[in-house]
């Protein structure tokens, strides 16, 4: 596994309570979260490749299961992320 850094942030009560929270619904540690948050935010700015050589796929993102596409649930995570829903 590569290794990682370390990096201090500082966030505002209301981001911080809003991440935890939003952690806490997804099954991540808030850390997790942040790093998820980051990388989709960077492919979607065209600054990450699409692949992650150390991450297997999961079958959902694929194209199996529910039939919501990975930028469909993409972007349901950007509009909670600004409080909008389409």
């Amino acid at each position: 596994m590569a290794r990682r850094s370390t990096f201090p942030l500082r966030l505002d009560p209301k981001t911080m309570a809003a991440l935890r929270a939003w952690a806490d619904d997804e099954l991540r540690s808030l850390n997790g979260q942040i790093e998820y948050l980051l990388r989709h935010a960077l492919r979607d700015a065209g600054r990450l490749s699409a692949a992650r050589p150390d991450k297997v796929p999961r079958a959902e993102d694929a194209g199996e299961g529910s039939g919501e596409s990975s930028a469909d649930r993409a972007q349901d995570h950007r509009n909670l992320a600004v409080g909008t829903r389409e």
